[in-house]
């Protein structure tokens, strides 16, 4: 692990984001010269030594135990996910391999099926980095029917949902309250990243939307951290105007790192009723 490391990383960053207040220290009335607490405090609240702790931060100590991590995560005031994702850095550090790039994915004629049986369900999969490998007729009208629907069938035509929802204006436009949106997607690429960081297309991606979105790379800076589950999103959809959806993502067994993302709209509500006016102006319906 060097200077670099994402588990240093991460800890110097959430660090500087804590204030005294934050953590019931006292100021004594002083003037800071830089934000977030100095080192020594959060190594007191976790109860490690400052040179501990000081090593963690710069890459030059491997074997931090569960039991320190939770000490740190505790002081931090990490969620659940964050402190998941606290285990998981290190682990990722002390067992790191050199960058590869995965092999091609596919979708199993059996998920093809559910996928269309979902007529009335938008629904889609993506891959491990985000890529949308499937998805069924409502999912494409409601989510990008800007694109064609056989753009998934290949892998250099695939959408990417995460290049989407930064670099795509429909998808911009789509969502009402978009910085939700965009604070959703890079928390759970850093999931991602943390869990597959020898993952050399995952990681030209991040790069990719650094360079090109000025607030992806803000908010990467931030280490916005937590793994896509429910979402409740407010949308104005080009044909049917403004609904409320929810949205959950499924791990699809045996590829866990394939998911199923479903959109469903509160029964008998305004929103439900536009679903339905999408499917008929699209010209789709049961089985399609």
């Amino acid at each position: 692990m060097n200077r670099g490391s994402p588990l240093g990383e991460f800890l110097r960053v959430r660090r500087a984001q804590l204030s005294p207040d934050d953590v019931g220290l006292p100021r004594y009335g002083e003037r800071r010269r830089v934000p977030g607490l100095r080192r020594e405090e959060l190594a007191m609240l976790a109860g490690v030594s400052a040179g501990y702790y000081t090593r963690l931060e710069q890459g030059q100590s491997l074997n931090a135990s569960s039991e320190v991590l939770d000490a740190i995560a505790t002081a931090m005031r990490l969620t659940a996910p964050e402190r998941d994702h606290l285990h998981v850095l290190s682990t990722a550090t002390t067992h790191r391999r050199p960058a590869a790039t995965p092999p091609d994915e596919d979708v199993s004629a059996d998920l093809r099926t559910l996928l269309a049986a979902m007529s009335d369900v938008p629904a889609l999969v993506l891959g491990r980095r985000n890529d949308v490998l499937a998805w069924n007729r409502a999912g494409h009208a409601l989510l990008a029917g800007h694109l064609a629907f056989a753009s998934p069938d290949a892998p250099d035509t695939r959408p990417n949902m995460s290049r989407l929802v930064f670099l795509d204006a429909h998808t911009r436009d789509l969502y009402r309250d978009w910085p939700a949106k965009a604070r959703a997607v890079v928390g759970n690429l850093r999931v991602m990243t943390a869990h597959r960081p020898d993952d050399a297309c995952l990681a030209a991606l991040v790069g990719e939307l650094a360079i090109h979105s000025p607030e992806f790379a803000r908010l990467w800076a931030e280490h916005t951290v937590g793994p896509c589950q429910r979402d409740v999103y407010d949308v104005t959809h080009p044909v049917v105007g403004n609904l409320t959806i929810t949205q959950q993502t499924f791990p699809v067994p045996p590829r866990m790192h394939h998911s199923l993302v479903t959109v469903t709209a509160e029964p008998g509500s305004p929103s439900a009723a536009a679903l339905t006016m999408l499917r008929q102006a699209r010209g789709f319906g049961r089985g399609q």
